[in-house]
């Protein structure tokens, strides 16, 4: 048997390599490239995370998670678009390990409420509620004005009615609740889109950091 050459070897080995990328890619983790402002400052423009897309074959998403899942009827591109790195070392990255590109019909948001769930606001403290409990959201950058004029198709005020989660459903909103477009204004999200979830910043380096779920969900009763 011919013994391969060095060059061969490395080939060989890269394309293991990218093979195994892919299947990774694919099944259990992908990157995911924030696009707008709207999870700022939990998440910023410009950051990768890490999704896992493997816990939700065997759960439900919870309370207080972050997840990213795609765009349904009703639900607009992601807000505040950002262009983006499109240089051939960038393209490479995004091809092999992924990272879903700007403009693309991906979102990323916090979940409020599960099925079952009743998720209104305001109460007078001017909080969100679930199942009657206020909720003390201290990742949240920037917050929607509780009252303000109605837009079609905009989440302009903190403020809406109270809404019981499906069966089937999520409802979920932005940290950056000032400019995110979430539940609020485009409704529930069923779970059959959710990708999967956030679990950490993998890029830029100054960035790093996992995506815990707050200690406010905790109180929440079923």
């Amino acid at each position: 048997m011919r013994r391969l050459t060095w060059w061969q070897e490395l080939l060989l080995l890269v394309v293991v390599a990218v093979l195994v990328a892919l299947v990774v890619r694919t099944y259990a983790v992908e990157t995911f490239w924030i696009p707008s402002g709207s999870m700022e400052q939990t998440l910023r423009t410009g950051d990768q995370v890490l999704v896992d897309k493997v816990t939700y074959h065997w759960r439900e998403p919870r309370r207080g998670e972050v997840v990213v899942f795609r765009g349904v009827d009703g639900w607009s591109a992601p807000e505040g678009t950002a262009s983006g790195s499109s240089g051939p070392v960038d393209r490479l990255l995004r091809a092999v390990v992924g990272g879903a590109a700007p403009g693309e019909n991906d979102f990323v948001k916090r979940v409020v409420g599960v099925p079952g769930d009743v998720v209104a606001c305001c109460d007078r403290g001017g909080h969100v509620t679930v199942n009657g409990v206020a909720l003390h959201e201290p990742y949240v950058y920037e917050d929607s004005p509780v009252d303000a004029p109605p837009s079609p198709g905009e989440c302009r005020s903190r403020r809406f009615p109270a809404y019981r989660v499906r069966a089937g459903q999520l409802f979920v909103l932005g940290d950056h609740r000032g400019v995110s477009q979430d539940s609020r204004c485009q409704g529930p999200v069923p779970l059959s889109a959710v990708i999967g979830r956030a679990v950490a910043v993998a890029w830029p380096p100054g960035h790093w950091r996992t995506v815990p779920v707050p200690d406010t969900f905790r109180r929440v009763p079923d």
